[in-house]
């Protein structure tokens, strides 16, 4: 399965040196398909035996990657120039804060939208800002910008209207139906400054994020590039005085058991072995679940982690009215 040798090859690069085509081809077709192509070309870099081929994508990877970084750091800054006049406090959040950071976990890191945490008491105050500086609303259809206003953590997604770029504003980091309930004001507190006017969680902050959005809020599509957030985090932070920080972070939030997991789970495929769960191997089935070219592979586990996410996200009546109301719409 290509998904269990693309970790095998972020674990310890040398492996590679087995590889024929067949395996090559596997190995950058998980890599693209899970969004870690740019953080493998950054793990192979400067290793001899590879094929001229695989080189010139990884090649490639790379500078998509810095390009992407650049990016992501322009639409902050335009963020942040537009929020800049409310006074409100911007939280950078996921790819964006690595790479804003420096941090390990923002190398060769493929960032997708900008995700900001603002106070939900100002959550309308930011959208009038955004808006007044050229972005418009993506979601059209009333009834999911209502469910987006009253149940998620989140604005409805916005996007710029001359740079095609998208924005989530979360006012805190998991729905408001979720039955763990973040404390996102404790969230904004622990924020670090950075340069410019923005701030990033700290690290014990971010891999709570992390471990929240990996476990606690959908069906673990792009879990694999998530959980190696998780282990760079731990690489660069790791440590006994950060065990206790994450600890305590993990317990206010009422996330601990999905940190918890996420430790386990990052040790057990990029670090030097866990000890895992039943439930753990589940997760792991899932988050393996790739083919030699790349195409996902085991549709009940995946169809069984899809009515989790939404078990998770919905007490049961809310949840069968939501899908019944999303049914009836494609009809």
């Amino acid at each position: 399965m290509s998904g269990a040798l693309l970790v095998r090859v972020l674990r310890d690069p040398a492996q590679v040196a087995s590889l024929d085509a067949a395996g090559w081809t596997a190995l950058l077709a998980a890599a693209r398909a899970e969004q870690l192509i740019g953080s493998l070309a950054h793990r192979l870099s400067g290793l001899a035996s590879m094929p001229g081929a695989a080189r010139r994508v990884l090649d490639d990877a790379k500078a998509a990657a810095e390009q992407g970084r650049v990016a992501a750091l322009w639409e902050a800054e335009m963020a942040r120039r537009a929020l800049a006049p409310t006074g409100m406090p911007v939280v950078l959040l996921k790819g964006t804060a690595f790479v804003a950071a420096g941090l390990a976990a923002g190398v060769g890191r493929q960032i997708g939208d900008l995700d900001i945490l603002v106070p939900r008491a100002r959550i309308g105050e930011a959208e009038a800002a955004l808006i007044g500086a050229g972005w418009e609303w993506v979601k059209p259809d009333p009834y999911d910008d209502a469910y987006y206003r009253r149940w998620m953590h989140e604005l409805p997604p916005l996007i710029h209207r001359e740079r095609d770029r998208m924005i989530d504003v979360h006012h805190t980091i998991l729905p408001l139906t979720a039955r763990i309930a973040p404390d996102a004001d404790a969230l904004i507190d622990s924020a670090m400054p950075l340069a410019g006017g923005l701030s990033v969680l700290p690290p014990e902050g971010m891999l709570v994020h992390a471990a929240a959005h990996l476990f606690a809020d959908g069906d673990l599509a792009g879990g694999l590039r998530n959980l190696w957030d998780i282990h760079c985090l731990i690489a660069e932070f790791g440590g006994q005085g950060f065990d206790l920080q994450l600890a305590a972070c993990a317990a206010r939030h009422g996330l601990t058991r999905e940190v918890e997991r996420s430790l386990r789970l990052a040790a057990a495929l990029f670090g030097d072995g866990a000890r895992l769960t039943p439930v753990d191997h589940l997760y792991v089935r899932r988050l393996l679940a790739r083919d030699g070219w790349g195409w996902p592979t085991r549709r009940l586990t995946r169809l069984g982690f899809y009515v989790r996410s939404h078990w998770l996200r919905m007490p049961p009546l809310m949840l069968a009215r939501h899908l019944w109301t999303k049914w009836r719409k494609t009809q």
